[in-house]
């Protein structure tokens, strides 16, 4: 019998799948590598099942760089339900209390603020977040709770879109620093409003500066037949890193994990996007005139 995993293909390259809701960032992650027949992906930063939109999925070498994106800002649509709060967070969870509400957009407006800048924010017991080896969400479904240490976040826009009074939705647009939590904003914002919130809706329109429009939903995967070309390049999660070209032979220093000596100088330590020639061939820090490769690709 045929080794399925012998025929799967050797891809590189970073897909900007939009997930659909219901599905866990790792379901939609085999479906994909199963749709391109890839022998090796990931994806980079879980978004829950109840949440759409951008997902990347990293394939082949571009996973080696796949850290960066995982480390990078983001902006999400998020619409909370106030009135009602869930051990969750999010309409996934049970409610565990319900409240009047009786706040008027000025009031919202004002609690807003309390949610932008640097903050200090307690990642709820429902994350990925891993304490002794396990997820906190595994300790969470068994009712146990864990002292979770408040995590320096930056909320760099939390705007009002609307407040819908007659269904108590309020729609928001965020764009945040990495390890922020929506849902934990959304239930310390209904706290401070005094009524409870919960997440019923949560979209993420943007990682790092990747643009919205190359998002692909699975359906379309499935009817395309040529996807390749839907890939962005392996140097796309560094997009935002300064450019360093190398002659051929700088680069065969580089390739062998030598430290070299470049014209230029930074004063501060920089993380570089490596070129050699113009063929990109990884990352690497420069300190003043000193490079040293810190992530190859492999060129064999």
């Amino acid at each position: 019998m045929m080794n399925i995993k012998n025929t799967r293909r050797d891809l590189h390259g970073v897909l900007l799948l939009d997930k659909p809701q219901g599905l866990t960032s790792n379901d939609a992650l085999q479906k994909v590598k199963r749709l391109f027949n890839a022998k090796k992906a990931g994806h980079t930063g879980a978004l829950d099942p109840l949440a759409t939109g951008m997902l990347p999925i990293c394939f082949g070498e571009a996973t080696k760089f796949s850290q960066y994106l995982l480390d990078s800002d983001k902006c999400y649509r998020v619409i909370a339900k106030l009135g009602e709060r869930t051990d969750t967070s999010d309409a996934d969870g049970q409610i565990v209390s319900t409240k009047p509400v009786e706040v008027t957009e000025s009031q919202i407006n004002e609690a807003l603020t309390h949610f932008r800048g640097d903050i200090l924010q307690v990642p709820t017991m429902f994350s990925a977040l891993k304490y002794q080896g396990k997820p906190l969400y595994e300790y969470a479904r068994q009712g146990i709770v864990i002292d979770r240490e408040a995590r320096l976040i930056t909320v760099y826009k939390n705007q009002f879109i609307q407040f819908d009074i007659k269904k108590n939705e309020l729609t928001l647009e965020i764009y945040c620093s990495k390890g922020t939590y929506i849902r934990t904003i959304v239930d310390d914002l209904g706290e401070r409003l005094g009524c409870g919130a919960h997440v019923i809706y949560l979209r993420r329109l943007q990682v790092s500066n990747y643009p919205i429009e190359n998002m692909v939903t699975l359906d379309a995967l499935e009817e395309m037949n040529d996807k390749d070309q839907l890939l962005m390049p392996v140097d796309s999660p560094l997009q935002d890193c300064p450019k360093v070209i190398l002659t051929h032979a700088q680069g065969d220093d580089i390739l062998l994990g030598r430290t070299i000596e470049l014209d230029t100088s930074n004063a501060v330590e920089t993380l570089v996007r490596i070129y050699q020639d113009e063929q990109f061939i990884g990352a690497g820090i420069q300190l003043f005139n000193k490079l040293s490769p810190k992530r190859l690709i492999s060129t064999s």
